[in-house]
């Protein structure tokens, strides 16, 4: 179940690696629930996280989340010890700090522009996040760390990106207009029309046709020569031996 687990995680982050350009090391925001279910399930989140995203990554947090967890009291006071071990990213209600959830909701908003994966258990904030494109998220199941698949929300964003790569209809138009102006529109038009005319049957081949019938038809001829050629030899001989019996 591990390797399957791993090969799915690493098919997810192909995804989001070949079309949004997430790179190693891969930066995780982590929240004081996360910790609170790793400490609970005695998952070592330096250890684990690494094997099982098979990549190099950055435990990150807030000064948000920390200030939660300091205000819960002594009943998260593991989670807010392991959370004091990650970096501190620097969020905008540094003056005014805010819950958890709304300050991790912020720092991926805007298509995501820093990469982060979020890995919360509010199941608030992660259905928030999955109406964000390229947001990967990750929790805990069964004492075991979960990377979510695409959300719907990152591959309609990833195929609305590559049909703006096609030409668009105003785009036709104009490359259309400077064709005409330098008289290259012209000239693909001869070699169309060029192109669609269809020819005539090859003469060659009707006369190597011919020349088939012609010769089946004469060796059709010589058989029958061949054939009266000797009933005619049979006859002859026949003759010449009642002469001499008379």
């Amino acid at each position: 179940m591990k390797i399957k687990r791993q090969k799915t995680a690493k098919k997810v982050l192909g995804f989001y690696q070949h079309n949004l350009g997430f790179r190693q090391p891969h930066q995780l925001l982590l929240d004081g629930t996360f910790c609170q279910a790793a400490l609970l399930h005695k998952i070592q989140i330096k250890e684990q996280m690494p094997k099982y995203l098979m990549a190099e990554v950055q435990l990150c947090t807030t000064g948000c989340v920390l200030k939660e967890l300091e205000s819960l009291g002594e009943e998260v006071y593991g989670a807010k010890l392991i959370a004091q071990r990650f970096q501190v990213r620097s969020c905008p209600h540094f003056k005014n700090p805010v819950a958890a959830s709304v300050c991790l909701l912020s720092m991926v908003q805007n298509n995501n522009p820093h990469h982060y994966f979020v890995a919360t258990q509010d199941h608030q904030l992660t259905m928030k996040i999955k109406k964000l494109p390229g947001v990967p998220l990750l929790y805990i199941i069964q004492n075991t760390i979960v990377l979510e698949k695409p959300s719907p929300k990152s591959i309609a964003h990833i195929q609305a990106q590559y049909s703006n790569q096609f030409v668009t209809a105003t785009q036709k138009v104009n490359i259309q207009q400077l064709k005409t102006e330098q008289g290259l529109a012209k000239e693909h038009e001869s070699r169309s029309r060029k192109r669609k005319r269809k020819g005539g049957p090859n003469p060659l081949s009707c006369l190597k046709k011919k020349k088939i019938q012609i010769t089946k038809e004469m060796s059709k001829e010589k058989k029958k020569l061949s054939r009266s050629r000797r009933r005619k030899k049979v006859t002859a001989k026949s003759g010449s031996h009642n002469v001499e019996a008379h």
